[in-house]
């Protein structure tokens, strides 16, 4: 459940608070008519039979469609917020309609709007709890953890020349140890796309991504040493190792969206279970019962849920061949 709740929180914070204010918009138009700002600096961007629509309203929307993020700034001048306007304004005619046909006083209606009330209180107790819990220092303190228990490893930057035969590869070794250079082979060379143009250049990479036969060839090469010709896929490679060096942790504000997502998957976790703990909860779900000389059906396996997330690790992707 805290996942759901996490989830409503983080991709539609508000979608569901836009559906439910237009269906209930006859028991707001009051609110509306006085014209107080519901925000600082709010201003009427437009007026529904009389009710405003402010620019925190077609903000709001325009959030709920993806157009901008939470706190992201939407000029009231530009063609997106005048098209998201024209929205609001749409939504709050077909809910007033909606309203003047009764069709809210439609038991099914009242209850899909009780349970989108719902939705809409458990992110506001969901925001607030994460708001008051996920501070800069706690995500700084975690990210400093992570690095701290991290395994540091190191990085390799190498190029390479692959071609078809050991026969072309022993050719290309003897080049090199005459002194041929090891970018204008590559290019030559080398019939592998990705890196012949670019000197055969690999970047920087751990070896735990490579391939193995790369993995065990470089593990303990030296930097300037040419390692090869080792099999690889698609023929033979000769590797010079350009570098190496500690692997650096990933950067705080890389693992800024994981950090916020641990420590917001903790704090709803731990508000749940001191709800679960107070409330009386009782489930009736019932299992589809056996019938005599008709082969039993293995069970549906159950949706499979996201797992927890976890710390952010240090580890940065490397580019293999």
């Amino acid at each position: 459940m805290f996942q759901h709740l996490f989830l409503l929180r983080q991709a539609r914070p508000l979608a569901a608070a836009l559906l439910v204010g237009g269906l209930l918009l006859s028991g707001c138009e009051g609110r509306q008519k006085a014209d107080a700002p519901p925000e600082p600096g709010d201003a009427v961007v437009a007026r529904v039979d009389g009710a405003p629509v402010w620019t925190s309203d077609v903000k709001r929307e325009a959030v709920a469609q993806g157009l901008i993020g939470e706190g992201e700034p939407l000029d009231p001048a530009s063609d997106p917020f005048r098209r998201t306007t024209d929205e609001v304004i749409d939504r709050r005619l077909l809910a007033a309609e909606a309203t003047r046909r009764k069709l809210d006083r439609d038991p099914a209606v009242q209850r899909r709007l009780a349970a989108a009330r719902e939705r809409i209180l458990a992110d506001l107790v969901v925001d607030s709890t994460v708001t008051g819990a996920i501070s800069e220092s706690a995500i700084r303190d975690l990210y400093q953890e992570q690095v701290r228990l991290s395994r540091q490893t190191e990085e390799i930057r190498a190029r390479q020349i692959v071609v078809a035969t050991q026969a072309e590869a022993d050719a290309v070794r003897r080049l090199l140890g005459s002194g041929g250079s090891f970018e204008a082979l590559a290019m030559e060379r080398s019939v592998d796309a990705a890196t012949r143009f670019n000197g055969g250049d690999l970047g920087y990479f751990t070896v735990d991504i490579m391939p193995d036969s790369y993995a065990a060839s470089l593990k303990t090469a030296k930097a300037g040493q040419t390692v090869g010709p080792f099999p690889v896929e698609g023929g033979w490679a000769l590797v010079r190792i350009e570098d190496r060096r500690p692997e650096a942790p990933i950067s705080l504000e890389a693992a800024r969206p994981q950090i916020v997502r641990f420590l917001t998957y903790d704090q709803v976790r731990d508000l749940l279970e001191k709800l679960r703990g107070q409330a009386k909860v009782q489930t009736f779900l019932k299992t589809t019962p056996d019938v005599p000389g008709q082969p039993r059906e293995p069970a549906a396996a159950p949706p499979a849920a996201d797992p927890p997330p976890s710390p952010p690790p240090n580890r940065k992707e490397g580019k293999a061949p």
